[in-house]
């Protein structure tokens, strides 16, 4: 069962963008794509580390800034022919506020 920890609300965070928050010492990457939906993958590429939240949006993915991976915002997977996979936290919204949750 998760812990639901308010992190922001959605006018804060730009559509086709990212906003980090930081939580138990993790950088959590906040996606928002055009449909107002929102993602929330720890702030680490598979690859080498790069920070997701610095890389391009488009669609439902995130193209890492370090080695082009793309990776997919609802599931973390790395897009083939790269494997791997960014943890992914649940996320909610309500009245415009956004929740993730955490163990």
């Amino acid at each position: 069962m998760s812990n639901w920890i308010h992190v922001g609300h959605l006018a804060d965070l730009p559509a086709q963008g990212a906003r980090v928050v930081e939580h138990d010492g993790r950088r959590i990457a906040l996606f928002r794509t055009n449909d107002d939906e929102v993602y929330a993958l720890v702030d680490r590429c598979p690859h080498k580390g790069g920070q997701l939240s610095q890389g391009m949006v488009c669609g439902k993915r995130v193209t890492c800034p370090l080695h082009n991976w793309t990776i997919e915002l609802a599931s973390g997977q790395a897009v083939a022919p790269d494997v791997g996979q960014a943890r992914g936290l649940p996320v909610r919204v309500e009245a415009g506020a956004i929740y993730i949750g955490t163990e």
